[in-house]
């Protein structure tokens, strides 16, 4: 006989069946409203956050692109403000160049100043003058090193001036350089996108990096460079134009100092030739006047050889007629003739004696005369000579050193051959 099987366990009623069913689609609703709930807030707060996000990325793209604006237009004012700077530096360095060289030009003229009062110290004896020539070169030497003190002296400032613009450029050029990298580093942030190959999460990115600075000290750095650089600029143009304006008034100081003593050289130059001709023409006719002496004085010995023998004969005759015989020893007009024409002789011949000894004082005091001319003649073409030569080295301050040919001096070169032929004649 077979028999049923009943499954073990606990029996629930037909009431806790109910129960339970309905309690499980109770559960089922409550859940699918919490469910809709979480989702119209999940859609509501994804609708909230997209539109916030993408606000703010709009936000942040319009920051970048002012940022890279601002940054942009300081990055100009600097360019401008470099080139500016550049400019300037070359044109003080021109100016440099122009005073180094105004100075260098000064040794030149310096040089044949010293040249001259060299040359004129082989000046000889009474020549040797304190003349306005000589006053005229050491007033050019006193002239030159002033204004070789004064280009010197703008020389050193506008280098000083250059060490502050290159100092300046520096600082320019260094904010340049960090501008143009902020701009780079801005541009690629404004071009990354959610679909960047290069994007990750990065470790506390909002962190505040060391040495950061406020916008306002960012702006007043760029401004004080700027400023800074313009205040040297404005110096270095002060200082070239004060530097022009001393090469032209040295030159000019120079230049009127060159005329003046060039002036004075040709005075005094015309004065030694005056001087010269002058004793030239002593010197002619002191020599025609020596030439007249000796003649006098050989006409006045020939003159005292034939008193000479007239006073023979007269005192022959005289001592003859002492020999006349008892009363014709008498004193006849013969007699007395005789006697007067002895003693008349005998004057005559004192009288011409003395005379030439008068005319061979006075032709020795033409011969120290005549030397002493000729030695003055000696020491003025000496002189001439002298103040031409340096005439002639002072025309490097005008004539460029390629172009400059010495002159050839007709009348120095025929004094010079006249002087060793007198000194040979005296010697």
């Amino acid at each position: 006989m077979a028999t049923l099987s009943v499954k073990p366990g606990q029996r629930f009623s037909v009431p806790d069946w109910h129960t339970n069913s309905h309690l499980l689609s109770a559960d089922a609703e409550r859940q699918r409203s919490a469910s809709h709930q979480v989702r119209q807030e999940a859609r509501a707060l994804r609708n909230e956050t997209n539109s916030q996000t993408k606000w703010d990325e709009h936000d942040n793209q319009t920051r970048l692109a002012d940022r890279i604006s601002s940054v942009n237009r300081w990055k100009e004012r600097l360019d401008k403000c470099l080139a500016d700077v550049d400019a300037e530096i070359d044109a003080l360095a021109k100016v440099k160049e122009a005073a180094e060289h105004a100075l260098q030009a000064k040794n030149l003229a310096l040089d044949v100043s010293i040249e001259c009062l060299t040359l004129r110290e082989s000046r000889r004896d009474i020549d040797v003058v304190r003349d306005p020539a000589e006053e005229e070169l050491h007033r050019e030497v006193k002239v030159i090193d002033k204004a070789k003190r004064e280009l010197q002296q703008k020389v050193t400032e506008i280098f000083q001036q250059l060490c502050h613009l290159q100092e300046a450029r520096q600082q320019l050029s260094c904010d340049h350089r960090h501008k143009m990298e902020a701009l780079e580093i801005d541009r690629i942030c404004l071009s990354l996108g959610v679909n960047s190959p290069n994007i990750s999460f990065k470790v506390n990115p909002t962190r505040v990096p060391g040495g950061s600075t406020t916008l306002d000290e960012w702006q007043r750095h760029s401004q004080d460079n700027k400023e800074h650089a313009e205040a040297e600029m404005k110096a270095s143009s002060q200082l070239r134009e004060a530097a022009v304006l001393t090469i032209a008034q040295t030159n000019n100081e120079l230049e009127a100092q060159r005329v003046a003593t060039e002036f004075a050289f040709r005075k005094r130059i015309r004065d030694m030739e005056r001087a010269y001709n002058e004793l030239k023409w002593q010197e002619q006719n002191t020599l025609e006047e020596i030439a007249e002496q000796e003649e006098d004085i050989r006409r006045l010995e020939d003159d005292l050889r034939r008193k000479a023998q007239d006073l023979k004969v007269a005192q022959t005759r005289l001592e003859i007629r002492t020999c006349r015989p008892e009363r014709e020893l008498c004193r006849d007009q013969a007699q007395y003739g005789l006697t007067d024409e002895v003693h008349q002789l005998e004057g005559t011949i004192r009288a011409l004696k003395q005379k030439l000894a008068e005319s061979q004082d006075a032709l020795d005091a033409l011969y120290r005369q005549l030397y002493r001319t000729q030695t003055d003649l000696g020491y003025k073409a000496n002189s001439l000579v002298l103040d031409k030569k340096c005439m002639d080295s002072r025309r490097k301050l005008v004539v460029p050193a390629e172009k400059f040919v010495p002159e050839v001096d007709t009348f120095n070169r025929t004094t010079n051959r006249e002087l060793k032929n007198k000194q040979l004649e005296l010697a």
